[in-house]
């Protein structure tokens, strides 16, 4: 038990982030929702071994299990893995670190879902490795995720806030272009089928949208301030700076932008 403990610790601290499973699950829900225009690039037959890699609650696990697909899923969040399996009893879900993971059998398909953003530039290739090695041949990696510019207004605001008091802002996420994501898949043995970079201007839930997103998604920059009202200051003189760009017609929206990708394993 004390192993597994720590070993959860450790994938915890690898996305440097505890989430809010249950308020993730109710109010971003649009998350899984747009995962489904992702889950249409899958052509594989029904019967394919699919693994949803980043899993979440599981959401989209269950639409590819519907699909009639024989689904895994994974993530690295014992908090979320806990909402996934008691809302889906019937599917396997496992822990495990999108950077270091072996299967025991190979799978026909790696789709995965608003993840790789969080794993660092360094340990992309790792990553992208694991699911070559996972994948049978011909087998399809299909994903979305975060791409060059996501969310370049919030995260811009957020820098001016943190600079007024004194604080350096990096952003915590990886957002890469096209073709620097391509040559990553092709230099593992990948061919890229399709590649697309895309706006997605969305709705966030209730009046306190904005207030919300930052504090669900944006957790690693606020590490440095010790202070709970400090931070509460830096997120509310945020919100009201983007209030101007993203505050439409009585509803808040996040300046999403997407890379949505198909690459075979060659």
């Amino acid at each position: 038990m004390k192993i597994q403990q720590m070993r959860n610790e450790a994938l915890k601290n690898e996305m440097n982030i505890t989430w809010n499973a249950e308020k993730y699950t109710s109010d971003f829900s649009f998350v899984h929702q747009y995962g489904n225009y992702v889950a249409e690039l899958i052509d594989a037959a029904p019967g394919s071994f699919v693994l949803d890699l980043g899993c979440g609650n599981g959401a989209l696990t269950k639409v590819l299990q519907d699909k009639g697909y024989r689904v895994i899923g994974m993530d690295a969040s014992g908090e979320l893995l806990d909402v996934a399996r008691k809302n889906h009893p019937a599917i396997e879900f496992v822990q495990g670190d999108a950077a270091n993971f072996v299967l025991p059998e190979p799978v026909d398909v790696v789709f995965s879902n608003a993840v790789f953003h969080w794993i660092e530039k360094e340990k992309q290739p790792d990553m992208i490795k694991c699911v070559y090695n996972t994948l049978k041949k011909n087998g399809q990696f299909v994903f979305e995720f975060g791409g060059y510019n996501n969310n370049r207004i919030i995260h811009s605001a957020l820098a001016n806030v943190f600079q007024e008091h004194g604080f350096c802002y990096k952003i915590p996420f990886y957002f890469p272009t096209i073709g620097e994501y391509a040559s990553l898949l092709e230099s593992a043995g990948f061919q890229v089928k399709y590649a697309v970079l895309f706006d997605r201007l969305t709705e966030l839930k209730g009046e306190n949208g904005m207030e919300e997103w930052i504090n669900m998604f944006v957790k690693r920059p606020f590490t440095v301030i010790r202070s709970e009202h400090e931070k509460a200051e830096i997120i509310n003189r945020t919100v009201e700076e983007l209030r101007r760009d993203l505050f439409i017609n009585g509803k808040w929206y996040a300046d999403y932008v997407r890379i949505r990708m198909k690459a075979v394993r060659s």
